[in-house]
């Protein structure tokens, strides 16, 4: 509904400035809480995706281009993907000590000693309802334990900097579409 008002409201066609209006007013509303909230079942990811496929493909010359192409033509990267990355922003934040969380109330560090990956691997426990394995500290596990060693753990902009350039795609539910 945003989004469409913000395509009805600008005068301008510019593509950067509806992009800002899109990142600046619909975005955050999107991406509120999505460590709480995140959905989990391929028509929920879908359905939120949606909001991001619409707008973009009003956008003057995008409309005839797919979902990736107006994405990076855009340089923005999709809603499942950010909530991801946002997912093991706060694992890191919480791993660390940089909010006021128990450690152990989400996580448990793995026991054995890997050789391969980084030396923050965490133990993935076994649930026998679906609800909690879409929790957050048993949806992020996987996904940070596969994190390679290119990945920094020096510091939070730099863990930040670094996944940012690992491919995460794997650990995606849907694949993007027109």
């Amino acid at each position: 509904m945003r989004a469409g008002l913000i395509l009805r409201t600008f005068m301008s066609r510019d593509i950067h400035l509806l992009k800002r209006a899109f990142l600046v007013y619909v975005r955050p509303i999107v991406e509120h809480n999505s460590v709480i909230w995140s959905p989990y079942t391929a028509r929920d990811i879908d359905i939120v995706e949606s909001v991001q496929r619409r707008f973009t493909k009003r956008l003057p010359t995008l409309s005839n281009m797919s979902y990736n192409d107006r994405l990076s033509c855009l340089n923005i990267s999709s809603l499942e993907l950010r909530r991801l990355h946002n997912d093991l922003y706060w694992c890191y934040k919480v791993v660390f000590g940089l909010i006021l969380i128990n450690l152990e109330d989400l996580f448990v560090f793995s026991p054995c000693q890997v050789t391969r990956g980084h030396k923050f691997k965490l133990c993935k426990r076994q649930n026998t309802h679906s609800v909690r394995a879409n929790f957050f500290s048993e949806r992020v596990t996987t996904c940070w334990n596969s994190l390679p060693d290119t990945v920094e753990f020096s510091s939070f902009t730099s863990f930040k900097r670094t996944v940012k350039q690992v491919n995460l795609t794997q650990f995606l539910r849907i694949q993007v579409r027109n």
